[in-house]
C-alpha cells in the first residue's frame, strides 16, 4: 500500500518528517517497508509560467518558439509538445531544476534558437502520463478533493509562483506492509486515522460524511435494477446512476496523487473509482449504462467452463464458484476482480451506473487464485471488508463525479443488501488490562486511545463499553484485542517494562537432547565439515533422482497445498538431496572439494509410521522422536525426525581425517561416524545393508542398541552422474537414536596420568565373514580393567593365512591410573585376550 505523504497530511498531519512517522508506524504495528520519493529530487527551479505568445521555429517544423512569463520577466522557451498554445498555465523547469532522472535542464539553442528553461508534461515531471503533450494547469490542477472540505491549497496559477505549492510534484511516499486483520489501513483515511491515534494530532473529518446532491431527472429505479442470487457470496450491493456525463482526463491533481500511489491515470471516470478505493479501502465498478440492456444486472455464479473476456483483453474460462456481475446478455465483469469488456468505460459514455459491492473474501481469495488474476480490488475483497464501507464509497465518488466530470446524480440508490452484521460490543475490563499488559494504563487514556482509532466508548464504572466500528469488525473480536489495541498506542517500547517471565520452582537451561545434538553439530565442524541449511521443501523428481522405487514411501513425500514453486512443492523424506544440490552448486564453481553436513527434519508419509507398540523394549523416552525409513525395527510414531547427515566429495581437509589429498571412501566417513558417535558416548555396529541410492557392496547400515539407525557408504554412480559428481561418499543418521542411547551428559574429564602405558601389538587370524568390529568388542570385553584402548591397524589376506582367512592386527593399549604395570599383569590379561580371540574363532598369527 503505498501512502503519499501530502495526501496523508491533508487529513492528519503529524508534523514531522516521513522517516520519523515512518518509525513510530512500525513500532506500533503499521509495518513501513520503505520510504521513497516520487518526482523531481528537489522542488528547486520548477514554477507556474503563463505562455504569452507561441510562433513557429524558423528551422524546424515540429518545434515552437514560445514567450512565457515565469514571474520573473518574459522568456523564450522553445517547445516540440503539440498541444502548446498561447493563454495557457503551464508548469515550467527553469535552468538549473533537475528532472526525474537527474536531467538537469540548462540554456541551450536548439536549431539556432536559444530556450530558457523546458515546458514540462505530467510524464517528464513524474506525476503521471501525458501522451498528448504538455501537462496545462487550470483552476483545479492544485484543487485536492480532500482541500475542497478542510483547506485550501497555499500556491496559486499566478506566474512565478513555486509548483510544489500548486501540485505535488516532489512527493514522499510510504510504503506500508499492511497485515490481513487490518483493512483498515488499506485506504490513506484509515492510515490518517492510525497516525491520529498514535500521535494525537488533529484529524480532518470523515471524507463520506456528505453526500452529492442528486439533480438528475427520475429515480434511479427508472434507469436500473439489480437482482442477486447468491447473497451468501454477496452480501451488499449498491448502485447510482449518473447522466450526462463527459468523460475526459483527470485533473492534474488527480493525476499526479494516483502516479504517487503507484496508479495509472485512465480518465476521469476510472481515475475517480481508483482514488476513492485508495481513500477507502472499498473498491468500485463502473459501468456504461448504455452498454447494459435495459440497465438490468443480476449477480451470479458461472456455469462451468462459461467465458468471458476482462478488462485486460483475456478471454478467461471460469468455474461454478467464480461470481459474476451480468446483463441478460451474459458476464459483465467478475465480481471483486475485473470488469469485462463489454461495458467498458469510453470517450463516448455520458450515462453511468456506478458499482459499490461487497463480497465474500474467502471466495474472492479462491477465484483470484483459480484465474491466476490478482488485482487491487481482489486484494481488498479477500480481506474480507464490511457491508457499510460500500456507502462511504458511493458518498466520495459520487461528489467527485459531479465535481470533475459534470454529471448529474439520479435520486436515489439501489441497495441489494442481506443482513448486515449488527456493531459488536464488548466490555473492557479495567483490571484485565493491566493484568495482562504488566502494566498500569489510566482509564482516562485508555478512553483516548479507542476513541482516537475510532471506537465508541462508554465509561461504565472501571470496566469500559466498546463500540467496534464497520472498518475493524473483522479484526476486533474479544476483550483482548482491544488491550492489544491500548497497549500498542501507549507504547509498548516505552513504557512496557523489561521483565523476566515468572515460573514457579524452574530454570532455564537446554533439553538433554538439546545439549547433545549441539555437541553432535560441534563435533562435525571440528571434524572439518560445513555446516549447511538446505530447503525443506523438494522437487518431486528428487526420489527418481535419487533411485528410490515408486512403492517406496520416500518416494511420495508429503505435497504442499500452495508451494513456491513446482521444484519446491513436496516435503523431502531425506537430507541427502539437499546435500546434493549443494555440493554440485560449489563444485560447479570451481570448488575443488566438500564435506559437508547437516542438520535438520525430514518429513515423512504416514505409511512410514508404526503404532506405538513396536517400542515397548525402549527404555528412553528420547525414542519418542525416532523415526525409522532403514530395515529392521521401525519405532516411528514422529513424522517429522530429526536427522544428522553429511557429503564428502574429493579429498577431505588437513584437518579432518584421511589429508594427503586421497579422496574420501567409505572407511574415511565410517571413521567420522565413529568419532562422532564416541562424542556421544555411543556403541555403534555397521553390518552390511543397501539403499537404492548407494553403491552396492559399498554401504552398511548403522545400528544403535540393536536398532537401525541410519546408513552409511558411496553414492551409486547413477546418482552422482545425476548431480553431476564424480564420487561421493555420506551417512544419514537419526538423532533421536544417538541421544537415547547415549552415556555422555555434561561434560567431564579424567585426569592425565603420569604412568606410562603399555602396548603390545596382536595379530589375529580368523574367518573373514568375521567383522572386524566384533573381534575389536571380543578384546574389549575380556581386557579387563588395564586393558585402555584397543584399535585395529593393519589387515591382511593371501596364501600365508588360508584361503577363507584374514589376519587382523592390533594395538593394544595397557594402563593403569595408580601406578606402573609389570610385564606378569599385562601377560595375565593378555592370556585372557587370547582365550577369548579362540570363542570365537581366531587365533594368533605365527
Amino acid at each position: 500500500m503505498k501512502v503519499p505523504y501530502s495526501w496523508l497530511r491533508e487529513y492528519c498531519d503529524p508534523g514531522v518528517e516521513p522517516g520519523q512517522l515512518a518509525e513510530r508506524l512500525a513500532m506500533t504495528g503499521t509495518e513501513v517497508e520503505r520510504v521513497g520519493t516520487v518526482g523531481p529530487p528537489s522542488a528547486d527551479g520548477f514554477v507556474v509560467g503563463k505562455v504569452l505568445s507561441v510562433e513557429p521555429h524558423p528551422n524546424a517544423d515540429r518545434l515552437r518558439v514560445c514567450t512565457v512569463d515565469t514571474g520573473d520577466g518574459e522568456r523564450t522557451i522553445v517547445c516540440g509538445a503539440p498541444n502548446v498554445a498561447a493563454s495557457q498555465t503551464v508548469p515550467v523547469a527553469l535552468p538549473g531544476a533537475t528532472l526525474p532522472g537527474s536531467h538537469k535542464i540548462g540554456e541551450a539553442k536548439l536549431r539556432g534558437v536559444r530556450s530558457a528553461g523546458m515546458i514540462c508534461s505530467a510524464t517528464e515531471l513524474g506525476v503521471g502520463e501525458s501522451p498528448e503533450g504538455i501537462l496545462v494547469l487550470d483552476d483545479d490542477s492544485g484543487a485536492p478533493y480532500a482541500a475542497i472540505d478542510h483547506k485550501k491549497r497555499t500556491g496559486s496559477l499566478t506566474p512565478g509562483t513555486p509548483l510544489n505549492e500548486v501540485l505535488p510534484i516532489v512527493e514522499a511516499v510510504l510504503e506500508l506492509e499492511v497485515t490481513p486483520n487490518r483493512v483498515d489501513c488499506f485506504g490513506v483515511y484509515g492510515v490518517a486515522r492510525e497516525v491520529h491515534a498514535i500521535s494525537a494530532a488533529p484529524l480532518a473529518g470523515e471524507p463520506w460524511a456528505e453526500d452529492a446532491v442528486a439533480e438528475g431527472d427520475g429515480e434511479v429505479s427508472d434507469y436500473a435494477s439489480v437482482a442477486v442470487e447468491v447473497p451468501y457470496l454477496c452480501p451488499r450491493f449498491t448502485a447510482r446512476v449518473f447522466t450526462d456525463v463527459t468523460v475526459g482526463p483527470s485533473p492534474a491533481w488527480l493525476q499526479a496523487r494516483l502516479a504517487a500511489a503507484g496508479q495509472r491515470a485512465i480518465n476521469n471516470v476510472v481515475d475517480i473509482t481508483n482514488y476513492v478505493m485508495l481513500l477507502t479501502a472499498q473498491p468500485l465498478h463502473a459501468f456504461d449504462l448504455d452498454k447494459v440492456p435495459d440497465g438490468a444486472l443480476t449477480v451470479r455464479t458461472a456455469a462451468n467452463g462459461e467465458k468471458m473476456t476482462t478488462l485486460d483483453d483475456v478471454e478467461r474460462r471460469l468455474d461454478a464458484e467464480t461470481v459474476l456481475v451480468c446483463d441478460r446478455d451474459g458476464p459483465s465483469g467478475i465480481a471483486g476482480i475485473m470488469g469485462g469488456q463489454v461495458s467498458e468505460v469510453s470517450e463516448q459514455t455520458t450515462r453511468l451506473l456506478l458499482e459499490a459491492a461487497n463480497w465474500n473474501g474467502t471466495n474472492i481469495l479462491r477465484s483470484s487464485r483459480l484465474l491466476s488474476l490478482r488485482s487491487e480490488a481482489s486484494s481488498r475483497f479477500e480481506k474480507q471488508l464490511h457491508p457499510e464501507l460500500c456507502m462511504r464509497a458511493q458518498r466520495i465518488a459520487s461528489r467527485l463525479m459531479v465535481e470533475l466530470c459534470g454529471a448529474k446524480l439520479v435520486p436515489g440508490t439501489i441497495d441489494v443488501a442481506a443482513e448486515i452484521p449488527a456493531p459488536r460490543r464488548l466490555t473492557l475490563r479495567g483490571q484485565r488490562v493491566e493484568g495482562l499488559l504488566g502494566m498500569a494504563i489510566t482509564q482516562a487514556d485508555q478512553v483516548a486511545y479507542l476513541e482516537r482509532l475510532g471506537f465508541g466508548v462508554e465509561v461504565s464504572g472501571e470496566d469500559l463499553e466498546v463500540t467496534v466500528p464497520p472498518d475493524r469488525h473483522g479484526d476486533i473480536s474479544r476483550e483482548v484485542d482491544l488491550i492489544e489495541e491500548v497497549g500498542r498506542i501507549h507504547g509498548l517500547d516505552e513504557h512496557l517494562p523489561s521483565t523476566l517471565p515468572s515460573v514457579a520452582d524452574r530454570v532455564g537451561g537446554l533439553s538433554r537432547e538439546q545439549r547433545l545434538r549441539r555437541r553432535a553439530e560441534d563435533a562435525m565442524r571440528d571434524f572439518g565439515f560445513d555446516e549447511v541449511v538446505g530447503w525443506s521443501f523438494t522437487d518431486p523428481g528428487e526420489p527418481g533422482r535419487l533411485r528410490i522405487a515408486a512403492d517406496d514411501p520416500r518416494a511420495n513425500g508429503v505435497v504442499l497445498s500452495n508451494p513456491l514453486s513446482e521444484d519446491q512443492s513436496v516435503m523431502r523424506t531425506t537430507v541427502l538431496g539437499s546435500l546434493l544440490d549443494i555440493a554440485q552448486r560449489n563444485l560447479a564453481r570451481d570448488v575443488d572439494a566438500v564435506a559437508l553436513f547437516e542438520s535438520g527434519r525430514v518429513y515423512l508419509p504416514a505409511a512410514m509410521t508404526k503404532p506405538r507398540e513396536s517400542m515397548s523394549d525402549m527404555q528412553n523416552d528420547d525414542l519418542d522422536v525416532l523415526a525409522a525409513d532403514f530395515p529392521g525395527e521401525r519405532p516411528a510414531p514422529d513424522r517429522e525426525p530429526h536427522r544428522i547427515g553429511c557429503l564428502a566429495v574429493g579429498p577431505l581437509t588437513a584437518r579432518s581425517w584421511r589429508g594427503g589429498g586421497e579422496p574420501a571412501d567409505f572407511f574415511a566417513v565410517k571413521g567420522v561416524l565413529e568419532a562422532l558417535a564416541g562424542q556421544l558416548g555411543t556403541a555403534i555396529t555397521c553390518e552390511p545393508g543397501e539403499q537404492p541410492f548407494l553403491h552396492p557392496g559399498r554401504s552398511a547400515t548403522i545400528s544403535v542398541g540393536g536398532i537401525a539407525a541410519g546408513w552409511i557408504g558411496e553414492l551409486h554412480p547413477l546418482v552422482c552422474r545425476s548431480w553431476d559428481i564424480d564420487t561421493a561418499v555420506g551417512y544419514e543418521v537419526d538423532l533421536a537414536a544417538f541421544v537415547a542411547a547415549a552415556t555422555a551428559g555434561e561434560e567431564t574429564y579424567e585426569d592425565v596420568t603420569t604412568f606410562p602405558a603399555v602396548y603390545q601389538d596382536l595379530a589375529v587370524v580368523l574367518s573373514t565373514d568375521l567383522p572386524a568390529a566384533e573381534l575389536r568388542q571380543a578384546v574389549l570385553r575380556s581386557g579387563g580393567e588395564l586393558l585402555h584402548a584397543a584399535n585395529v591397524f593393519d589387515l591382511y589376506e593371501g596364501e600365508q593365512v588360508g584361503e577363507g582367512r584374514k589376519s587382523l592386527a592390533l594395538r593394544l593399549e595397557f594402563r593403569a591410573a595408580d601406578r606402573t604395570l609389570t610385564d606378569d599383569e599385562v601377560s595375565e590379561q593378555r592370556a585372557v585376550i587370547e582365550a577369548a580371540l579362540e570363542k570365537i574363532g581366531g587365533s594368533l598369527r605365527a
